[in-house]
């Protein structure tokens, strides 16, 4: 939620400021702005739309200076307009802040500057934190930086924040708390983003501030990083970036989403290599080998997730069930954390997330963490927030996913889940050795058969013609395939705002199916060893009703090839590894209705792409 950029250096900051708001758009597009500092003034200019909205607002304008912030903007507080957006200044128009994250307590902080005098002229709970601050540091006279640490002691919520102040050209003071923040250092230069997207041609020298820690960065000297509680200094710990720049552009396709979806053999051999080896028969995941003693005696995994990632762990629980004989549960983690859930120290809680910052999936995290459980995270971000707080854990190497809804860093998560749980089987003994192998060939081989999926766009295309104008969807599916319904209704809502849902197909007959007509299509995930003849059944019970239906089904099943109005064909896997090749063709159905419904594929209204408030 929300995307914050800064920079401090030799540089002119505009330029390397604007497009560090481009690459973060997918945070959040509501609203966007800017403030350049020279001197003793503040050249802020700020608007409701996008990035390319504020470009032009600034147009003509001198704004020149070598230190400056910016912000885009998915609303919390206050709905999307010029004086909601971001940056805000206090009062006086000394400060200026960049804020992404909730301040929870804002309204009694609200109340106190009221008191005090302060008129607010915005809805936000940000422009509330800079006054609290301007007020104790006014009221104490005390530097800026003590006067923030102050205010955040006092403040509840999540935060990262970068702050300006008048007449001190030389110093960005910033702050952590539940939302990411990352400064990359350059030899003559700072940069501050949300993450390291923005300046990844600058520099890959990067530290992540940890969640409590506050900074200084001060022209010509080293990043200072303390705690806000207590104040102790802190020694930055530098990270070597893994990342390229023609990772995040889209490389000749029309839109993130698609790129990413044809990314997808890619990114699976990319989360398979180095950890499976066909050749000695041998899966190497060196967090499974050093907690291996927990999973093989664990009474009970647990997984918790949100949203895509939420249906990758429903797809894990049949297959850790399947492999490895333990009892799971997946859980949403925004209803897991406000539980008071049963947890022992026997149980492994694994946490998935694509960015690795999601605050209900944290938090989940800390709280399972204190009631003795062993925490595995499965994320796509090195250095994310999710990947530091575990034991344990597995990136899933998908690179960068710009289109926030998620296509590749689903596939890439139940590729990762699915070598765990082989790794699993074989130690607990619950698989043979022929079977671990046969598994083994078998997902190295899926990279090759989505391939395959994605040479018949055009068949998918035109099925997408057919049902542009569609109101309404049904996906329906059974065993390893139900939360491929559900992913599936999931991506078709999110980017064409055609209303759609998924449910297992043995429970259409309670509900569901009172809405079949002959304007439902109904998408049906059938593969040959997934209670076939049960879905055929279903299918039967759908035609009678003259509902239309798309059937997503093996090659050569003659059967329901006769019986659909539209089938797309899938080559023969492992039934448990069918999700990474059945989601495929419906990423790509839900990506051609939203294009030929003119939507906007990569920036969905309403959405964002990493959920970093509850």
């Amino acid at each position: 939620m929300c995307g914050i950029v800064g920079y401090l250096g030799t540089e002119q900051a505009y330029p390397v400021i604007i497009k560090g708001l481009k690459r973060l758009e997918y945070r959040g597009y509501d609203s966007a702005g800017i403030a350049i500092l020279e001197n003793d003034k503040v050249k802020l200019h700020k608007c409701k739309g996008k990035v390319a909205d504020l470009e032009k607002l600034c147009e003509g304008n001198d704004l020149k200076g070598t230190i400056g912030i910016g912000h885009t903007r998915w609303a919390t507080h206050g709905v999307p307009n010029d004086v909601n957006s971001h940056p805000h200044t206090s009062q006086s128009g000394n400060l200026t802040i960049i804020h992404n994250g909730i301040i929870e307590n804002y309204g009694s902080l609200k109340k106190e500057l009221e008191i005090n005098g302060y008129i607010l002229e915005s809805e936000t709970d940000t422009e509330v934190l800079i006054n609290f601050i301007e007020m104790i540091q006014t009221a104490q006279n005390i530097p800026l930086r003590k006067a923030v640490l102050l205010a955040l002691n006092q403040a509840v919520g999540a935060y990262a924040i970068a702050i300006l102040e008048k007449g001190n050209p030389d110093e960005i003071i910033l702050a952590k708390k539940g939302s990411p923040l990352v400064v990359g250092l350059g030899e003559n230069d700072f940069f501050i983003a949300s993450d390291a997207t923005p300046f990844i041609e600058y520099t890959n020298n990067a530290v992540y501030l940890e969640d409590g820690e506050m900074g200084v960065i001060r022209r010509d000297k080293k990043l200072e990083i303390s705690t806000i509680e207590g104040d102790k200094e802190v020694t930055p710990y530098i990270q070597e970036l893994q990342l390229h720049l023609e990772e995040i552009e889209k490389g000749g396709y029309d839109h993130f989403m698609l790129k990413e979806i044809y990314e997808q053999p890619r990114s699976i051999r990319d989360t398979l290599r180095g950890r499976l080896n066909l050749k000695k028969s041998v899966i190497s995941m060196s967090g499974i080998r050093e907690y291996a003693n927990r999973f093989e005696n664990a009474e009970r995994i647990i997984f918790i997730a949100c949203g895509t990632s939420w249906h990758a762990g429903l797809v894990a629980e049949y297959i850790f069930e399947e492999f490895c004989r333990i009892p799971v549960e997946v859980e949403y983690a925004s209803e897991f954390r406000y539980r008071n859930p049963v947890i022992t120290e026997n149980d492994i809680i694994i946490a998935i997330s694509q960015s690795g910052e999601t605050a209900d999936t944290l938090a989940a995290i800390e709280m399972a963490k204190q009631k003795g459980a062993t925490i595995f995270g499965i994320c796509n971000v090195v250095g994310s927030s999710i990947a530091r707080a575990s034991h344990a854990g597995a990136y899933t190497h998908a690179g960068p996913e710009i289109g926030v809804a998620s296509t590749k860093a689903f596939t890439a998560q139940v590729a990762v889940l699915s070598l765990m749980a082989i790794e699993i089987g074989n130690r607990k003994g619950t698989l043979t050795q022929s079977r671990v192998r046969a598994l083994m060939q078998e997902l190295d081989s899926i990279p090759d058969k989505i391939e395959k999926m994605l040479d018949l766009d055009d068949q998918t295309k035109d099925i997408a013609t057919q049902f542009k104008n569609a109101s309404n969807f049904l996906y329906l599916g059974r065993g390893f395939n139900f939360p491929v319904a559900l992913e599936g209704a999931l991506k078709l809502k999110e980017i064409s705002y055609i209303h759609a849902e998924g449910y297992p197909a043995a429970e259409m007959k309670h509900g569901p199916i009172a809405l079949i007509d002959e304007n439902m299509p109904v998408v049906v995930i059938a593969t040959k060893n997934g209670q076939h003849e049960k879905v055929v059944s279903n299918i039967q019970e759908i035609k009678a009703r003259d509902g239309k239906i798309i059937a997503v089904i093996n090659e050569g099943d003659e059967e329901i090839k006769a019986m659909a109005d539209y089938v797309i064909e899938i080559p023969d896997t492992e039934e448990a590894f069918t999700p990474l090749i059945t989601t495929v063709p419906l990423q790509l159905l839900s990506y051609h209705i939203a294009v030929m419904r003119g939507c906007n594929v990569d920036q969905p209204r309403n959405l964002a792409k990493s959920v970093t408030v509850e």
